[in-house]
């Protein structure tokens, strides 16, 4: 991860962060190290796999702990898009048409580390998300797609 990039997160993006690394500091390195404990205590070390599963979990939990610290540093909060309806920006919620099939559509536009598509949570970097920012209701966009370019129609910004 690049140090110097913001990250953009809403206000419960950052509380997700912060919980998340509390409870890897607070509990999850003191289970894995119990596990190295135990796992020591059944002697040679070379040929002992939970002594091996227990370390590689240790060097997940710590580099995820890092990768959060850093998140953490070059966070950047934005708050939904109040009121402002205008144009897509970030926070914003977003019915688009699919010009071709009909297809009505509802996305929130989040940073990347929120970005949840299952959840209707489209990152700003996506190609869908490039595509719409800054962009009014009624504005056509053409979206580059793995098979072919895709045009929407921003039918209602909330």
């Amino acid at each position: 991860m690049d140090d110097t990039k913001a990250v953009v997160l809403s206000p419960e993006g950052l509380q997700k962060l912060k919980d998340e690394l509390h409870y890897l500091v607070s509990q999850k390195r003191k289970e894995v190290a119990e596990r190295l404990k135990e796992a020591r205590s059944h002697g040679d070390l070379s040929e002992n796999s939970e002594y091996d599963d227990a370390r590689n979990e240790q060097a997940f939990v710590e580099g995820r702990i890092a990768q959060l610290e850093q998140m953490l540093r070059n966070a950047k909060v934005i708050e939904e898009a109040q009121g402002d309806t205008d144009v897509v920006s970030i926070g914003s919620t977003v019915t688009l048409k699919d010009m071709e099939y009909g297809d009505e559509l509802e996305y929130t536009i989040v940073g990347s580390v929120e970005a949840d598509p299952g959840q209707n949570k489209i990152s700003n970097e996506s190609p869908v998300g490039k595509a719409i920012l800054g962009k009014k209701p009624g504005t056509l966009v053409d979206v580059d797609a793995p098979m072919g370019t895709i045009q929407f129609k921003i039918l209602a910004i909330k």
